[in-house]
């Protein structure tokens, strides 16, 4: 499938130089992730029993191998980082996985911890909505952030990190930037894909490509040695770690969340 990728507008040049050469002012993504109580406005979803049939495996994922996450009702496979259970916020609503500010908050990540994996799921915010998904996550650190890299959820047209490519929905969280906005509007769906094969990783946003990178390698340790990452060693550090998705304050929904292992 081709789309069209729009190309990011900033106001003036001294933007497009923060885009280029200022990773280290990026302000964290997961700066509010032990949850505020900021309402944000909920689009309507579709019916129920279109949310409902979107958490199945196809009979070639099956095939293929991969595990559903979530089946539109049950939170077993997961719970909150460094927590034995699933924090008050975090519900099945109406066949998605959803994140209710103000009820008790935390990232909410996998049981299971994985090595290389193809991940595929569908994502949808609120006006202004920010949220994000992590792999890598070890619970050696404070917050989930601190270890996992992030492929950033968000309503670009409604958050101000919508105005830097590099923290504007589907990049690698302050580090590596898509080359335009595939992103479909504040409360619609979008389908997100991340594959680590090794220390290759691969983004995916609305079936385009918008992100490849390298972990470990000298353009990443560079990145990371010029932004906020540098302050955690643990950063990227753990080939095998949990997958998550973010509280971030804002309401935020997914589904459709399947994984299969890369041997």
């Amino acid at each position: 499938m081709k789309r069209r990728i729009d190309s990011f507008k900033l106001s003036s040049p001294a933007k497009w130089a923060l885009v280029i050469f200022g990773t280290g002012a990026v302000s964290g993504c997961g700066q509010a992730e032990a949850g505020s109580g900021t309402e944000g406005a909920v689009a309507e979803d579709d019916d129920v029993e279109t949310q409902a049939a979107a958490n199945q495996l196809s009979a070639a994922e099956v095939a293929d191998g991969f595990e559903l996450l979530f089946d539109g009702e049950s939170l077993d496979a997961w719970r909150g980082f460094r927590m034995d259970g699933v924090p008050a916020g975090w519900s099945a609503k109406e066949g998605a996985l959803a994140f209710t500010p103000g009820v008790g908050g935390g990232t909410l990540i996998t049981r299971d911890t994985y090595t290389d994996f193809d991940l595929r799921l569908e994502w949808r915010v609120g006006e202004g909505g920010n949220s994000g998904i992590f792999f890598g996550i070890s619970e050696n650190t404070e917050r989930a952030f601190e270890s996992g890299p992030e492929m950033q959820v968000l309503d670009n047209a409604g958050h101000y990190d919508g105005g830097n490519p590099l923290t504007s929905a589907g990049s690698n969280y302050g580090l590596h930037a898509p080359p335009g906005d595939v992103s479909n509007p504040a409360g619609e769906w979008n389908e997100a894909r991340i594959v680590r094969h090794g220390n290759q990783v691969v983004h995916w946003l609305n079936g385009v490509q918008v992100v490849e990178y390298e972990i470990g390698s000298t353009e990443w340790e560079a990145l990371v040695a010029g932004s906020k990452f540098v302050e955690w060693p643990d950063y990227g550090r753990h080939h095998e770690g949990h997958l998550g998705v973010q509280d971030h304050g804002d309401p935020v929904w997914y589904r459709n969340i399947r994984v299969r292992r890369i041997q």
